[in-house]
């Protein structure tokens, strides 16, 4: 009986760490048995490893999720758009230094047009028989962000056919590592019939048993670490299937893991920002102190006429004494940036009206970028509607003038605010909310 190449692949685990100990373990006890059997074990991730929501991967800049990949043995990864899009660039380019697996993504560009020495847009991997096993990959296109970083992003599944079709002829098989939402793989399978199998992520969805289509078979595993999928592939017969192991079915000893991240997080961001005078309360449903002061830290950053934010943002009250990273990290975890939009007073007054929506702050917001529990109030800063006529800084707009917004980048994705998905704007990257607010505090200690 000839081999089987097994493949195990997880996705979307967003520094979820409380799982990994059993991820770890299933992963280096099945290599072990496979290869002990003369089969072939593959071990990939497909993206958004990396959160910067988590201390341990702020505090070390995505490179402690590298010690864990490579400690749980990954041959190859892709990146997702938290790996691409939350770190600065030099960030990024540093991050797979010390990497012992291979990192596939086909469409991310220099804004000169070349390839990061790190990323390859195919790998190629010899099973234990001698058979070829061809490794393509591609990150989602979050155009605009990139650019403001200073990388350029070109399209994901025109990137992934061309190096497939590289690879055609050469391998026996073709495995896309595919950070790109269930929608684009669909139709992906739909336009490339040399992809054997494409493993999904980035909008978390699952397939316990696989998705055939157009001779592919889709794999997904869902989120946070809570599967690991299974792909199986017969070389002789080229049947494949697909499964999912459930982690919380696993068993580990390193009960405590996720707790012992936190506590080396928190060390590394260990360094103090200010003496607070004052403690501050965060509020979700209703104006307070601490929200007034964001808003002042965000015109102050971008130089906009006004702000608007949800009060849900924070998710730790500003206590009395010293305030390190840490602190600031905890009260704002999100991977979220600011944004500055360019709006007519006409169409500010339209956003403001919008922003009275009753039915939001109670929304359990998910995604986007936000960390948070629920929505709460829309906060507005140094604008107001007074008796049906929109003010700014305290005097009447006019519907032409022309006024600069500031408010967060997940509004501009035209859920909440379509508007905002087409008006002119400008992000602030790399720095997050809690950048801005640290920097703010380090000049202006609340007394």
């Amino acid at each position: 009986m000839g081999e089987t190449i097994h493949i195990y692949h997880t996705n979307d685990l967003h520094s979820h760490f409380s799982h990994w100990p059993e991820i770890r373990a299933f992963l280096h006890e099945r290599k072990r048995w496979h290869e002990e059997t003369g089969d072939t074990c593959l071990i990939l991730d497909i993206g958004d490893h990396v959160d910067r929501s988590h201390p341990f991967t702020e505090g070390t800049a995505g490179k402690g999720n590298v010690d864990l990949l490579n400690d749980a043995g990954y041959d190859a990864v892709t990146i997702g758009n938290n790996e691409g899009i939350t770190l600065s660039k030099e960030e990024l380019d540093e991050l797979y230094i010390q990497a012992d697996f291979n990192v596939v993504v086909s469409n991310l560009f220099t804004a000169d047009g070349l390839r990061p020495t790190w990323a390859k847009p195919s790998k190629v991997i010899r099973t234990a028989e001698g058979r070829k096993i061809g490794l393509v990959g591609a990150t989602a296109e979050f155009t605009p962000f990139y650019k403001r970083l200073g990388w350029t992003v070109s399209d994901a599944k025109q990137s992934i056919i061309e190096a497939a079709s590289e690879l055609k002829g050469n391998v026996d098989f073709i495995v896309c590592l595919s950070h790109l939402g269930i929608r684009e793989d669909e139709l992906l399978a739909e336009m490339c019939s040399d992809l054997d199998i494409i493993l999904g992520a980035h909008t978390h969805h699952i397939f316990h048993e696989g998705k055939m289509i157009n001779g592919s078979l889709l794999g997904a595993a869902g989120k946070f670490g809570m599967f690991i999928g299974h792909i199986t592939i017969d070389p002789d017969t080229g049947e494949r299937e697909a499964e999912l192991i459930e982690t919380a079915d696993l068993r580990s000893k390193d009960e405590g893991f996720n707790d012992m991240l936190i506590e080396e997080g928190k060390m590394q961001l260990n360094e103090p920002v200010f003496y607070n005078e004052k403690a501050l309360k965060a509020e979700w449903f209703k104006d307070s102190e601490l929200a007034e002061l964001f808003g002042q830290a965000m015109i102050e950053y971008s130089g906009a006429d006004c702000a608007l934010f949800n009060a849900g943002l924070f998710m730790e009250d500003m206590p009395l004494g010293e305030m390190t990273r840490y602190d600031f990290h905890k009260m704002l975890p999100h991977p979220i940036n600011l944004c500055l939009i360019e709006l007519s007073g006409a169409e500010l007054k339209e956003i403001y009206l919008q922003s009275l929506n009753a039915e939001w702050p109670k929304i359990e917001l998910k995604g986007m970028g936000f960390r948070g529990a629920v929505f709460g109030n829309m906060i507005r800063v140094n604008f107001s509607l007074v008796e049906h006529e929109l003010f700014i800084g305290g005097r009447r707009a006019r519907h032409d003038e022309m006024f600069n917004l500031i408010t967060l980048d997940m509004f501009t994705f035209g859920y909440f605010f379509p508007e905002l998905k087409r008006a002119p704007k400008t992000y602030f990257m790399p720095e997050f909310l809690r950048d801005v607010f640290s920097q703010f505090f380090r000049t202006k200690p609340v007394r």
